[in-house]
C-alpha cells in the first residue's frame, strides 16, 4: 500500500535528519582531528616505539579503530545525505526497490532508510 506521508511528517524528519547530518559532521571532524593528532604524535622523536614492541602494536589498534569509526560514520553521513535528496525529490518515505510506504514506526528508528522492511531483508 502507497501512502504520502503528511508534509508536516516529513518536515519533521527533514529537520531530524539536517540535525543528525550537522552531527555526524562535527563528529568527522572530531575523528580527522584526533587522528592528526595521533601521527603527529606517533612520529615525534619522543614517542616514536619499535614497530616490534607491544606499545606499538597498541598504536596501531587504536589507529585502525579509529579509522573504522571515522568510516562508518562517513557512510551514514551519506545515508543521511540520500535520505534528504529523496526529502528533496518528493520521494521520502517511499521504498526504493517496491514503491511500497516505509512504515513510520521504521522511519522513527532508522529516518535514513530509504527501504521497507520487506526489501530490506531481501538485500
Amino acid at each position: 500500500m502507497v501512502r504520502q506521508l503528511a508534509k508536516s511528517t516529513v518536515e519533521r524528519f527533514r529537520v531530524r535528519l539536517e540535525d543528525e547530518r550537522k552531527h555526524l559532521q562535527t563528529l568527522i571532524e572530531e575523528y580527522e582531528r584526533e587522528l592528526e593528532e595521533a601521527r603527529l604524535t606517533e612520529s615525534s622523536s619522543d614517542r616514536s616505539p619499535d614497530p616490534g614492541n607491544a606499545e606499538a602494536g597498541s598504536m596501531k589498534f587504536e589507529y585502525e579503530k579509529e579509522l573504522s569509526i571515522e568510516q562508518n560514520t562517513i557512510n551514514l553521513l551519506g545515508k543521511v545525505d540520500h535520505a534528504l535528496e529523496r526529502v528533496a525529490a518528493g520521494q521520502y518515505g517511499l521504498c526504493e526497490s517496491c514503491g511500497n510506504s516505509i512504515p513510520l514506526e521504521r522511519l522513527d528508528v532508522l529516518p535514513y532508510t530509504t527501504l521497507c522492511v520487506t526489501c530490506a531483508q531481501k538485500s
